[in-house]
């Protein structure tokens, strides 16, 4: 141990007695008592002392020594101040000074078996809930200690017995480092304490699964395993910074909180909590650098979210300047994050627009494309904060043809506003004018407009089930619902306008015998050929598909039932086919040959409402996949 600062001068001057016998004065009698008792109390717990056991000084049956104990160290030092001023020669000064040695070897071993013995009650948990009472109770101020003992056994009923110890010795820590401190032996504190306290940080990131991963080991790393390494770092982040490192902040302000502490505490919280700080906020940034593809968005915009919320605990645990390293990297890891969140929504985008793929779905279904690209938008929805975040003014692409009336009417209160909004608003119109393009794939007008129907059907749906209701607004949801309606009524015009003409406009008006055949004629061929053609034709949604149906009933059934209950007994047989049934469908049966319709048969060219055609396009780093509806299959939600 090194030397005290309390030795005798060596100058010959100084404190040179006089010819004549000093006399005593009650000082010199107080401050002799002082080291007097200072050294009964010392002895007694000397290590190397034959009368002193091994037992704890602030056990729970040695609480009186340790109060008295401590009080002698200060009058001791009181002592040793007196008379280096005003007997600096004086044996009892090295008398004292041996005493002060023997003191701080017993009070170093103190320290270090409370660490270490306590270590169940000084976990970060533990020390965060105490943290408010272990200030009260304090060997610093010893007038109100009793008190403070007193207080923290009533507190029994309120916490618990962990609570009541963790309480209890953080005082203690407290009082030994406030007294190891003031005598001038706070070095040999802080080593004990750095080296206890970073152990246990240590041991605890690492049963929070946090690692050390450099940049190279990450970017060689399959996505499957580097989702699961972003899973746990997810489950930990958070426990890491309010209950580890906070807890230590807590821990180490208590215990370190005397006016000459300052320093001391400001040194051993930093070398206690920075490297693995350190470790697990780089992480974040290592995934930002990788390649990017479409598929690790949610996982990127998963921890700018986590660490964007524990940015204020961040700014607030490592507020010293030795600790502005890990705030900085935290910082820059949602720099990066950010960066790599708009390098791939702009290769999303990019992807959609370059998409090339010539093959019509069968059917006029869901396009893949639409499936994925809507399934990704309603995602990215879920993050519409951490994306405003990211970047509020973010431009749209430039030069492009899309009107901006699509995005509301200036003057309606639910136009789209928020830049956001506008922007996955942007993507879906992307998409859906990569539709119209598709819709053209088609042989027949009619399932070019069914195809368009059931695509923004999709979309009208997903928008108002997901969070993208709220983004884009009624306004937005009400007029492109209006536009499927438009498409299915092309739909109807275009696909049955031969049965709609086979039939007259007033069907109970009076028209010649050989007029009702032919319109019979008529009818039967093209109501059974259209269909026939529209069987293996797919309406995906329940919902759309009803309205079609109805919307085709209303429109045909009146008008047959009328004019079949006219005319169907003046001409049940027909002359120029060899007497066969003229009438072929009663009115009811219209009804099951249309109930049948849109849901796909297993004819040529026909699809299930269930089944989607392969489909992908990669461009550049980005890529469009059908081979999953779901953007994120693994992700069950927002963060684990």
């Amino acid at each position: 141990m090194r030397t005290i600062f309390f030795k005798p001068s060596t100058s010959p001057t100084a404190g040179t007695p006089s010819s004549s016998p000093q006399r005593v004065t009650f000082s010199d009698s107080l401050m002799d008592e002082n080291i007097q008792i200072a050294r009964s109390l010392i002895t007694k717990w000397d290590d190397t002392s034959q009368s002193c056991s091994i037992s704890s000084l602030f056990s729970s049956d040695n609480r009186q020594d340790a109060k008295d104990y401590l009080k002698a160290v200060y009058d001791l030092q009181t002592a040793m101040h007196y008379f280096i001023t005003h007997h600096s020669t004086s044996d009892k000064l090295v008398l004292a000074q041996t005493l002060m040695q023997t003191a701080m070897k017993r009070l170093e071993r103190e320290f270090y078996q409370m660490l270490k013995i306590n270590g169940e009650y000084l976990d970060h948990e533990s020390v965060s809930v105490s943290s408010s009472r272990a200030s009260r109770a304090s060997f610093s101020d010893l007038e109100d200690y009793e008190v403070s003992e007193t207080e923290s056994r009533i507190s029994d009923d309120a916490i618990s017995e962990m609570e009541r110890v963790s309480t209890a010795a953080m005082a203690d820590l407290k009082a030994i480092a406030d007294c190891m401190i003031s005598a001038g032996y706070g070095k040999e504190c802080a080593r004990i304490y750095k080296i206890i306290r970073k152990s246990v940080v240590d041991e605890a990131l690492y049963h929070l699964g946090v690692e050390r991963l450099n940049f190279n080991v990450i970017q060689k790393m399959d996505w499957d395993v580097l989702e699961i390494k972003i899973k746990n770092w997810l489950r930990a982040v958070r426990t890491a910074v309010k209950t580890v490192f906070a807890g230590e902040r807590i821990l180490c302000d208590t215990v370190f909180s005397g006016p000459s502490s300052a320093s001391i505490r400001v040194s051993c919280f930093s070398q206690i909590v920075k490297d693995g700080a350190l470790d697990l906020l780089v992480f974040p940034e290592n995934v930002a650098k990788c390649k990017k593809t479409p598929e690790k968005m949610f996982r990127t915009l998963d921890l700018y979210e986590a660490i964007s919320d524990l940015s204020p605990d961040i700014a607030s645990i490592f507020s010293f300047e030795s600790t502005s390293a890990v705030r900085s990297q935290a910082a820059n890891s949602l720099i990066r994050l950010g960066e790599a969140v708009r390098t791939m929504l702009a290769d999303f985008e990019a992807a959609i627009h370059k998409d090339t793929s010539k093959t019509p779905v069968p059917g006029g279904g869901v396009h893949p494309l639409t499936r994925y690209v809507m399934n990704y938008i309603a995602f990215l929805a879920d993050y519409s904060g951490s994306l405003a975040e990211i970047d509020a003014e973010w431009p749209l692409t430039s030069n492009s043809p899309l009107p901006e009336a699509y995005f509301g009417s200036p003057e309606s209160s639910d136009s789209i506003s928020s830049p956001i909004a506008v922007r996955l608003a942007w993507l879906i119109l992307v998409v859906l004018c990569k539709l119209d393009g598709k819709a053209e794939l088609y042989k027949e007008v009619a399932q070019s407009y069914l195809f368009l129907a059931n695509n923004l059907q999709y979309v009208v749906v997903k928008v108002r089930s997901s969070k993208l209701k709220f983004l884009l607004g009624e306004e937005w949801i009400v007029k492109h619902e209006a536009k499927v309606r438009q498409y299915a009524a092309n739909y109807e015009r275009m696909g049955w306008d031969k049965v709609f003409a086979s039939l007259p406009e007033n069907p109970t008006a009076e028209i010649p015998i050989p007029q009702v055949r032919n319109c019979f004629r008529r009818f039967n061929l093209s109501f059974e050929d259209t269909c026939k053609r529209h069987s293996s034709w797919i309406v995906s949604d329940p919902k759309l598909r009803d309205e079609i149906k109805i919307s085709l009933a209303k429109r045909i059934a009146p008008v047959y039932r009328d004019f079949y209950e006219k005319y169907r007994v003046r001409v049940l047989r027909d002359p120029s086919t060899g007497n066969e049934p003229l009438v072929r469908f009663a009115p009811d049966d219209l009804g099951n040959h249309l109930s049948d319709l849109f849901h796909g048969t297993i004819g040529s060219g026909s699809v299930s409402s269930h089944s989607t055609a392969p489909y992908s396009r990669t461009s550049g780093s980005a890529s469009v996949s059908s081979h999953s509806t779901s953007p994120y299959s693994s992700h069950g939600g927002r963060s684990p």
